[in-house]
């Protein structure tokens, strides 16, 4: 007699492990925590089956893309977070914001166009860059922050370290590169011609952004001039990087 009132236990309690272990291997974690507060919630709604599994997927699918939001944000390595939210226009009055605000729909990185944020020290460009590269993984776009002088040495030791080739293959994926105070420390020969590199090999593959405290002029010297020629000793290509290149401060 015990036998047979255990066996009922036994037999509810087995789909509910069964159900547990198939949406772990199916990768549906917010179906796994959710289907039963949604069964019910559903239950006093009177929801059809239907409805049922719409409200779950809804939910698998927005918890879905935040994880990714965040994925995008750790992998690009951004110091701090920023938003255009948390921007005050209003102190930079030189700055183009209904640019900005456009940059911010990300349309520009779909066409792997390239932007440049021109300006003296202090005026926001670092947060204006780090905001438009938060808005791009919003958007489901890969990137990729690093200041220049931080780029070419993780360039130069990965040269050192033979692993260069792995580390431009990554460079060239992400969608947006982000490349901050480009011009504030000067690199040696083989720095500027690893980071010319970079640029080269992502011309119209992805989209690159970069700040720069320089004139505009000096800044399109420094991306596109870090070396005067190739390797087959024609002249570098002028426009490597200054072509379809917008620039949001005067």
């Amino acid at each position: 007699m015990t036998m047979l009132h255990e066996t009922p236990t036994l037999t509810a309690v087995a789909p509910q492990m069964l159900l547990g272990n198939h949406l772990k291997a199916l990768k549906l974690p917010t179906f796994a925590r959710e289907y039963e507060k949604v069964a019910m919630e559903s239950a006093q709604d009177r929801a059809d089956y239907p409805r049922y599994l719409l409200r779950l997927c809804e939910l698998e699918r927005i918890d879905r893309e935040r994880r990714n939001v965040e994925r995008r944000i750790r992998l690009a390595r951004f110091p701090q977070t920023k938003s255009l939210d948390t921007f005050d226009f209003t102190a930079q009055p030189s700055l183009n914001k209904p640019l900005v605000l456009e940059l911010a729909r990300c349309e520009w990185i779909e066409k792997r166009h390239n932007c440049i944020a021109l300006g003296p020290s202090g005026t926001g460009k670092t947060h204006v860059a780090l905001a438009l590269g938060l808005a791009a993984c919003q958007k489901g776009h890969s990137v990729a922050f690093a200041t220049a002088a931080a780029l070419v040495h993780e360039l130069m030791e990965a040269r050192d370290e033979r692993r260069l080739r792995a580390l431009q293959k990554h460079l060239n994926t992400v969608k947006l590169l982000i490349v901050d105070e480009l011009g504030y420390v000067p690199f040696t020969a083989v720095g500027a011609e690893l980071l010319f590199e970079v640029f080269s090999q992502r011309y119209e593959r992805g989209s690159t952004l970069v700040t720069s405290n320089l004139p505009f002029d000096a800044t399109c010297h420094s991306m596109n001039g870090l070396r005067s020629s190739d390797r087959n000793g024609s002249p570098a290509r002028s426009s490597t990087v200054s072509r379809t290149m917008s620039t949001f401060w005067r």
